[in-house]
Parts: C-alpha cells; structure tokens; sequence
C-alpha cells in the first residue's frame, strides 16, 4: 500500500460568509495541496461553529458540496470537512468526504456539544464510519468526540483517525493530550485539523493541529500559524509499529448500545 500524502488546512474562518470562505480555502487549496492524496479542513469551515441558528444548513445538493467536488476533482484528491446540513426534518454537523470522482462519503457529529446548545438543534450520528483512501482505512470524527474514547477504539478496523474542530483556544491543552493519548490507544496515525481565529460569539483559537505517529510523537506541527501543512505518514512505519507492539491483540471486544 502507498504511503499517504495529507494536508492539514489550519486557518481562521470567516463568521457566516460560505462564499467568501469557500474563495479563501480554493486560493489556499490551488496554492498550496497539489499533490496531496488526503486534504481535510476545519470543523463548520464555511460559516464559523455556530449552534444557535440553522439558517446557514445546507443540502445534500448544496453549493458547498458542489464546490467540494470541483476541488476534489482538480486536484486529484480527497477532501474532508464539516458543514451544517440539512437532511429530512433533520440537521446535523456533518463531515462530507468528496474523492476526486465526485462519489462522497459522510460521518455525522456523535457527541453534541451540550454545553454550548449544539444538542438542541442539531441530530446526533448515530455510525462510525471507514472511509477508504488509497488503501488507508480511515476514521472520521468531530471535534467533541475525541473526548469519548469508546466511540473511536480501534477495532483493528482502522489505520489513521481524523479529528476536524472548532476547538476554542482555553482548552487546547485538552486538545493535544487527547490526540496524542488517541494515536497512542489505538496504534493508529491521528491527524487533528483545528482553525485559528476569533469567532463572531468572541470565541478564540490557535489551532495546534497537528499529525501524529502511532507512538503518539507528532509528525507535523503547525503552532498557531495559518497555513497548509503537509505530511506523508508511511504505512511500513505503521505495520512494522503494530507488529513489534501488537497491544490491539488485547483490547476489549464490546458492543455500543444507543440510547439516544
């Protein structure tokens, strides 16, 4: 299996402008990812994350799904990020998934964040879900799901784990020790993509995406500089990693039981 080429798209994100952030991330994209196989954005990268309102969902059919594509499609690569959407009676913070032949995969937000509201607009996921790149079997996640363990456990069933975030700069220590103890659990190569920048509430961020081996070291860090930020990760290193260390051989085999 090839080695996989990923870029991690850490960048302020202007408040409920769709278009205007669409332009900015295509500019970034076209300057600055040719040649990646993987390129993931922000958490609600067109508008800000905002729960108060779903005046800004979009469709299935949406203007930013389209846009996806097109990127997807002129660079020959796949494009992960979230967006408010719509579907049904519902809307969810949902992670669209576009491969450059148009065909789009998705992973609906599991842990809602209660303490901002984001429960009581929005519909919790209720899969996990595997994504194929290349070979690479891939876990999307969002955000607050990385503090819920359980939900990302590596069932031998994955080989890197993708967090994209609205994660609010009071709390970035939380954020780069769950990632690293992510990588570290599961054996697995963990990219977590957060934004920079001051929302339209007052909330700030400094980004400190980062990706990180299955040893938990990281691989690329970007601080609190806007930019894209490219990283092979090497699927001998991740083989060779698990056989001389094959903690998954021991992990608890469990069922998860939805109760929502």
């Amino acid at each position: 299996m090839k080695n996989l080429v990923v870029t991690l798209v850490q960048e302020s994100i202007e408040w409920h402008q769709p278009a205007r952030n669409r332009a900015r991330f295509g500019r970034l994209l076209r300057e600055h990812a040719e040649g990646s196989d993987l390129i993931i954005l922000p958490e609600m990268f067109t508008t800000g994350f905002d729960v108060s309102t779903t005046t800004l969902t979009e469709d299935m059919d949406g203007e930013t799904l389209q846009w996806m594509r097109g990127q997807a499609a002129a660079l020959n690569a796949h494009i992960a990020g979230s967006i408010p959407i719509r579907d049904g009676d519902a809307v969810y913070n949902r992670l669209l998934w576009v491969k450059p032949d148009g065909n789009v995969s998705s992973y609906d937000k599991r842990h809602l964040f209660s303490l901002d509201g984001e429960d009581t607009l929005f519909t919790a996921g209720r899969e996990r879900v595997i994504i194929d790149c290349h070979g690479w079997r891939c876990c999307p996640q969002v955000c607050y799901d990385l503090r819920f363990p359980v939900w990302s456990r590596n069932q031998n069933d994955y080989d890197l784990l993708i967090y994209v975030a609205s994660w609010p700069r009071t709390r970035v220590s939380h954020w780069t020790t769950l990632l690293a103890a992510r990588a570290i659990e599961n054996l697995s190569y963990v990219a977590g993509v957060n934004r920079i920048g001051e929302d339209g509430a007052g909330q700030k961020f400094n980004g400190q995406s980062v990706a990180l081996g299955p040893n938990g070291k990281p691989l690329v860090e970007p601080g609190s500089q806007a930019g894209c930020y490219t990283v092979i990760l090497e699927h001998e290193q991740l083989t060779s990693y698990r056989s001389k260390f094959s903690a998954l051989d021991d992990r608890d085999h469990f069922q998860i039981i939805d109760n929502q």
